[in-house]
């Protein structure tokens, strides 16, 4: 299909001071919509200048919650280049995120076009400082517009930018956590495994209450024992425990982070022993009681490698690696964003190059 670009006439004043762009704030001047229909099947790719989506009060993503997105992100390189990272993974994902709310299918390469096609538009707005980017958000929603709990039989696809900064205002210091025994965030046989709106809706409430209290993000239980540990709020979690690594293992209600995967391999390369596994609350206070819990942290697009300071379960407060970040940690960092921003070689072909 070819994309239709229609170009804005009135095109906003680009940020001069990218030192405060913040995250999800600032949004670029153009976006991308294509329709889908059950007798036509997707239909209409075009690019338009950014503003309100017209939608019918009846429509199922507002009744229904019958919708996903992705976070991705396109460097300035310091050779000029734009590229995104491992983005056909996010692709990938978000077709299996459409499996579980019957959305309709996306053909992966035309995905990646329409992805393409408006970076290298709007290829003005991809910032140039020290730790920014261009954050892609492509969505998908149900836009049968009659009530009724049912599979979508018509849906939209849209893609919106925005140049952004650090996701923490802490940036890359330790954050603190709290253990979350109340609320639980998704259950196996679920949507946990899907990047929908209403597993970050459910989120909310014990984000709230954290914030009250002075952490940052919440660490989820499992839904049925309110035992093992699950992820971070917007991120996968990964611990440090006596030289080895140990992530929650991927049960359907955990996230398959592509951040998380991308640790994974890099940590395995460097011949650390990953442990996918099913992680209880008791064994990690334990290692935080006996000093074998040595490092911690949350993995994600946004904020690529969050450092975990302080952990607080039912008022008990433990404090990792001295509430400093860890030397593994730092090396994650250092050695994702690298890659990302094309400071180091790219041995393993994650950077897709846009122009």
């Amino acid at each position: 299909m070819e994309i239709k670009i229609t170009k804005t006439t009135a095109p906003k004043a680009k940020p001069t001071d990218e030192s405060k762009l913040g995250f999800g704030k600032i949004f670029t001047d153009h976006m991308f919509l294509m329709d889908y229909s059950e007798e036509r099947g997707w239909y209409d790719p075009r690019i338009v200048p950014y503003g309100p989506i017209a939608l019918d009060p009846a429509s199922s993503v507002l009744h229904y919650g019958t919708e996903i997105f992705e976070g991705m992100k396109a460097y300035r390189n310091e050779n000029g280049d734009i590229t995104m990272f491992r983005p056909m993974e996010n692709i990938r994902r978000m077709n299996n995120s459409a499996e579980r709310l019957c959305l309709p299918q996306l053909d992966e390469e035309f995905a990646l076009k329409a992805l393409d096609t408006l970076v290298a538009l709007e290829k003005d707005w991809v910032p140039h400082s020290e730790g920014t980017s261009l954050y892609l958000r492509p969505f998908m929603y149900g836009a049968d517009p009659h009530l009724g709990v049912h599979k979508v039989h018509s849906a939209t696809f849209v893609i919106i930018y925005s140049p952004v900064g650090a996701y923490y205002a802490e940036g890359l210091n330790p954050v603190k956590i709290i253990i979350e025994d109340e609320d639980v965030r998704a259950v196996r046989g679920g949507t946990g495994y899907a990047k929908c709106g209403g597993n970050y809706a459910a989120s909310l409430r014990a984000g709230a209450r954290a914030e009250a209290k002075g952490y940052t993000q919440v660490l989820w239980l499992d839904g049925v024992e309110r035992k093992y540990v699950e992820e971070v709020g917007s991120m996968n979690v990964m611990f440090k425990v006596a030289g080895k690594i140990v992530t929650p293992a991927l049960t359907g209600s955990v996230l398959p982070g592509i951040t998380r995967k991308s640790c994974i391999e890099l940590l395995r390369g460097w011949g650390y022993v990953v442990e996918e596994r099913l992680f209880s609350i008791d064994e990690l206070l334990a290692a935080a009681k006996d000093g074998t819990l040595e490092e911690a942290w949350g993995t994600g697009t946004a904020a690529v490698v969050s450092p975990i300071g302080k952990l607080c379960y039912k008022d008990a407060e433990y404090t990792v690696t001295g509430g400093k970040i860890g030397s593994l940690t730092q090396k994650l960092y250092d050695e994702l964003t690298a890659i990302q921003w094309g400071k180091a070689d790219d041995k393993l072909g994650w950077c897709h190059k846009v122009i």
